[in-house]
């Protein structure tokens, strides 16, 4: 069994930098959406920050990464280096999301200047 996001998106999508583990469980992609819907933002940025740790590599498909960095979002939303690493990825993986990504950016710049 999986002890962590990251070992379960390892196994399920295999990863460029480490080998899969060796793992005995039946992998399913609603099994391990359903695990990221529900894990912590700690545990969701540390697989993104795994397994794609530059950005424009990593075997997770652009939805499962978008997916995630939203759920991160959700739970902090005031956090502006999630919000510029989530823009980031946004820019990279196509321009539909690109407004998106400029509106994170400024939200992110507006809290810096807040502090």
């Amino acid at each position: 069994m999986h002890t962590t996001l990251t070992e379960h998106a390892r196994c399920l999508y295999g990863d460029e930098y480490r080998p899969a583990p060796e793992c005995a469980a039946k992998h399913r992609e609603d099994w391990f959406i359903e695990e990221l819907t529900f894990a912590d933002a700690d545990s969701i940025f540390a697989m993104l920050r795994e397994l794609c740790p530059h950005t424009v590599d990593g075997h997770l498909p652009v939805w499962v990464r978008n997916l995630a960095y939203r759920l991160a979002l959700l739970q902090r939303p005031d956090d502006p280096a999630l919000m510029r690493a989530a823009a980031e990825n946004l820019w990279m993986h196509g321009p539909e999301w690109d407004g998106i990504a400029a509106d994170l950016l400024k939200r992110a710049d507006a809290l810096d200047r807040e502090e």
